[in-house]
């Protein structure tokens, strides 16, 4: 395993749908693209840019919006940043004019359909998921590839393969899950604490509560967001968004006048099984309808499974009384989870099938929950342990390449799982677990090896070639 430094602000990334290793991280490389060019003093001598995208970016790249991002990249927009209403329109002064402002400064000629190029057959060797950026300048060529891979993560080629170039020194190295215990026999801390100490060494706690807490209102605003939008999703599948309608119908037609007035209202309904377990899939429908929007959603740790921890987070804070300090530990808990996976294993489709993306998140959540419910840090392991168990093998087959079926009801049951895991692991005695948090992200990454090209993000597998739509409506 090559180390690796890994914040929890590089697993929880803000972005725009539908796609972290698809949309964000072609977006990312545009950005880096643009700052090679500018860096060599090029910006102004550039007359045309071309954009080659191979692997899984080009199979499902136009269902995930991967000519979209790196056009808004290219144009000097950020996706933290940018109106997400605005894009439509932006798309559209573009490919009308074929005209566009590189880097927001330098006008160029540009056409969507000439200059972003989806090279189907074809990969690049290392990761499914390249790009290569051509600028044509006055006296030369610039020429750079890319690799998105996943979570956001970008590394230009020839880069660490881990996509995080920081050799800051922790006082709690991290890279297995054994290191979390070795460290809390050490020290005596919990997960959440040994995981604070390391985020000093890269901004104070202030910043980090600040932070942490922006993250969890994006998180929750496409929540709030995604449980009042009706209508139709985008890209041809004609697929009914369903929490706005499902949220109306558990609150009985009740009007809610902001986030906090809906939260008590949804107390007010009571505590019932079935009632709660609607609720935790109405919040993770409503994350993942509003990211297949291309709305603003945080990687966690992709976009792809962006519902799972929101909707777990949500479920604690309505139905167990959970508090800002809560979200704050849950948060530093389930990163350093994505971490280790992300260090053992990985957090791409492409690479690994739905396991690395719902399977991860789910076993995020599980030790986060785990974690502010009251758990010893064996336990909290052993959640994520079970979570992850449990979806070992999971494929990934988007239908027409698009992040909605099945990727959306996922969601619902990345979180469902998350939470029996919980549950399971602070009902029993890790001590007696037969298996390891280690032995399921080491098996995880055998089985990613293992699996078919065709369920590794291309739509040539599973549902997507088995539900009668062709991709040419997409």
């Amino acid at each position: 395993m090559k180390e690796e430094r890994i914040s929890v602000f590089d697993i929880f990334k803000i972005g725009i749908g539908p796609s972290s290793s698809h949309t964000l991280g072609p977006w990312r490389a545009a950005q880096q693209f643009l700052n090679v060019v500018k860096s060599r003093g090029k910006l102004d001598q550039v007359r045309a840019v071309y954009v080659h995208l191979y692997g899984s970016l080009a199979k499902t790249g136009k269902g995930h919006g991967t000519d979209i991002a790196v056009i808004l990249g290219l144009s000097g927009y950020d996706p933290v940043s940018i109106e997400t209403r605005a894009i439509d329109q932006i798309l559209a002064d573009i490919a009308s004019q074929e005209t566009t402002l590189l880097h927001g400064e330098m006008e160029i000629c540009f056409s969507p359909k000439e200059h972003v190029v989806f090279h189907r057959n074809e990969s690049l060797p290392f990761h499914p998921n390249g790009l290569t950026f051509i600028a044509d300048c006055t006296d030369s060529t610039l020429q750079e590839t890319y690799y998105s891979i996943g979570g956001g993560f970008v590394i230009q080629e020839g880069e660490n393969q881990g996509g995080v170039t920081s050799l800051i020194s922790l006082p709690f190295p991290i890279d297995y899950a054994s290191d979390l215990l070795k460290w809390h026999k050490v020290s005596g801390k919990t997960i959440w604490e040994i995981v604070l100490e390391n985020e000093k060494a890269w901004r104070d706690e202030a910043t980090i509560r600040t932070d942490l807490m922006q993250i969890w209102r994006v998180m929750q605003d496409s929540i709030f967001h995604g449980c009042q939008a009706a209508g139709e999703l985008p890209g041809g599948l004609h697929v009914r968004r369903r929490a706005a309608a499902l949220n109306r119908k558990l609150l009985q037609e009740q009007d809610c006048a902001g986030c906090a007035d809906w939260v008590d209202k949804i107390r007010a309904g009571g505590t019932g099984f079935n009632y709660t377990l609607d609720w935790v899939s109405c919040f993770a429908l409503a994350v993942n309808e509003e990211n297949a929007s291309y709305s603003r959603v945080v990687t966690a740790p992709t976009n792809g499974a962006a519902g799972v921890i929101p909707a777990v987070i949500q479920f604690y804070i309505t139905f167990c009384g959970g508090t800002d300090e809560d979200i704050f530990k849950f948060l530093l808990t389930a990163g350093e989870i994505g971490s280790i996976f992300k260090k053992g294993a990985t957090i791409s489709a492409a690479m690994g099938g739905c396991q690395a993306e719902i399977g991860v998140s789910s076993a995020m959540a599980a030790a986060g929950l785990a974690q502010v419910s009251g758990g010893s840090v064996e336990q909290c392991l052993m959640a994520a342990e079970i979570a992850m168990e449990h979806h070992l093998g999971l494929t990934c087959d988007p239908v027409g390449g698009l992040v909605q079926i099945p990727c959306i009801e996922r969601n619902t049951m990345g979180a469902i799982k998350a939470i029996t895991a919980s549950q399971l692991a602070l009902q029993s005695n890790p001590d007696n677990a037969k298996v390891s948090l280690d032995n399921v992200v080491q098996t995880m990454w055998q089985t990613a090896l293992d699996m078919n090209h065709r369920y590794k993000e291309t739509s040539e597998g599973g549902l997507a070639v088995n539900i009668p739509i062709s991709l040419s409506e997409c």
